[in-house]
Order: C-alpha cells, then sequence, then structure tokens
C-alpha cells in the first residue's frame, strides 16, 4: 500500500506542467528572451532545409508560431507542454510588415510521431483571420475550436487542395534533424500571460501586443522578426 502511494504521488507530480517545466535544467529555465532567441533559429533553419513549407503557404499565413524545444512527457502519459512565440503581420487585415511578437504555449495530446523524451520544434501557419483572431484571447483546441491539417512541404509544392484551403492552422514538426508536417489534434495553443507581462509590462496581453501597432518588440526577437520578413514581406490572399 505504501509503495502504491508513492507511485501515484510520483505520477502526479509529473502530471502537473509546473513542476515539470521549472527542473532547472537546460531545457525547462528557459527566460522569455532565450525563447524568442532559439525561436529565431528554428525559423531560420526551418526556412533552409530543402523540404520546407512551401512559400505560397507563407506568404498567405497571417501569423507564425513557432515552439522550439518542446518535451514530451511520454513516460506518463504522452503528454506535451511547450513555451514559444507568435508573431503576426501588423495591420487591421494583416497586410503589414510583421510586428512585435507575443508569448504562447503549446499544451495537450500525444504527438504521435515523436518519440520518447526528445525535444521537438513545431511550427505553426495561421492562414486566415479567423484562426489568428481566435488566437488573440483565449485557448484554442486544435482540430475542435480551429480545423487543423499537418501542412505540406516542399517550396514549390502545390498548398491548393481542399484541405490546406480550409485548414486554420497548418502545423509542421521537426526532430532528429527531420522535417514534416504532422496533426496535432487535441493539443491546445494559447497565450502565455505571465511571460507576456515579463517582456512588455504588467497590463500587457497578447492581443495588445499583436494588434497595437506602437509596440516595440525585444532586441531578442529581432532575428526571428527579420527572418520573416525575409521569406515572406508581404500578404497574398487568395
Amino acid at each position: 500500500m505504501k509503495y502504491t502511494k508513492c507511485c501515484i504521488a510520483l505520477v502526479a507530480g509529473l502530471l502537473a506542467p509546473g513542476p515539470f517545466l521549472s527542473a532547472k535544467g537546460p531545457s525547462e529555465a528557459k527566460t522569455e528572451q532565450d525563447r524568442l532567441q532559439n525561436a529565431g533559429k528554428v525559423m531560420h533553419e526551418v526556412l533552409n532545409v530543402p523540404e520546407n513549407i512551401p512559400q505560397d503557404l507563407m506568404d498567405k499565413a497571417r501569423c507564425v508560431v513557432v515552439m522550439p524545444s518542446v518535451l514530451k512527457a511520454a513516460f506518463v502519459v504522452g503528454g506535451s507542454y511547450g513555451r514559444g512565440t507568435m508573431v503576426c503581420r501588423t495591420g487591421k487585415d494583416f497586410t503589414g510588415p510583421w510586428g512585435a511578437p507575443a508569448m504562447y504555449a503549446l499544451e495537450g495530446g500525444s504527438f504521435g510521431l515523436q518519440v520518447g523524451g526528445e525535444a521537438t520544434d513545431f511550427v505553426f501557419l495561421i492562414m486566415n483571420d479567423r484562426g489568428a483572431g481566435s488566437l488573440l484571447h483565449t485557448k484554442v483546441r486544435l482540430g475542435a475550436d480551429a480545423s487543423a491539417a499537418a501542412g505540406p512541404k516542399g517550396r514549390s509544392a502545390s498548398a491548393d487542395t481542399d484541405a490546406y484551403m480550409r485548414a486554420e492552422i497548418l502545423s509542421y514538426s521537426r526532430a532528429r534533424g527531420a522535417f514534416a508536417g504532422i496533426s496535432l489534434d487535441g493539443s491546445t495553443l494559447r497565450p502565455d500571460e505571465e511571460a507576456n507581462r515579463k517582456l512588455y509590462g504588467s497590463s500587457t496581453t497578447a492581443a495588445k501586443i499583436i494588434t497595437e501597432s506602437h509596440v516595440t518588440a525585444p532586441a531578442a526577437a529581432h532575428d526571428l522578426i527579420a527572418t520573416l520578413q525575409k521569406s515572406s514581406p508581404q500578404l497574398k490572399r487568395g
């Protein structure tokens, strides 16, 4: 009985995202600035692999979410938790240059193509105004609150199939050097407002960061924004 209680307590502790992430290891103790810098590195590397995100999709994306080094607690229930950032095009209709980043969290669901406790990078393209708007204010469950699909790859790949045309969010993963589209149905994306307050001030929210043009991006986000601006300087509708 005592052994059973100890096991239950251990599993309960592992399931709680706070303690799991608060260990002061090299991946778990990243500051918000570290995450922005890592997101910039991930985006730069992803856009420079031969079979990466189709240019047509990059040009149509309103926002991009980058989650560097998401860890999967496969030894418990297959759940995952990661922190990263979302960058959107500025302007009322997302037609301006890429703006200041807001911090976001990825939670839940089993990421079937990943194995063990391996760290995996995730990139999400937010493909329309509705998808972008919903992410500004609340937690969004992929596949339920927002239609989602594994994104196609290859810079010249055709992206006009029904699945890609209908999807509000397209998702990609990179692990062990392999880059692929991946379905993350059941997982959730939400604003990480605690991290946003640390970066921008106590009254800041993700919605204000993304929609208010006067918000100045932190220096740590320079490479991420520059990479997106170089890759896709203008929104392409349709």
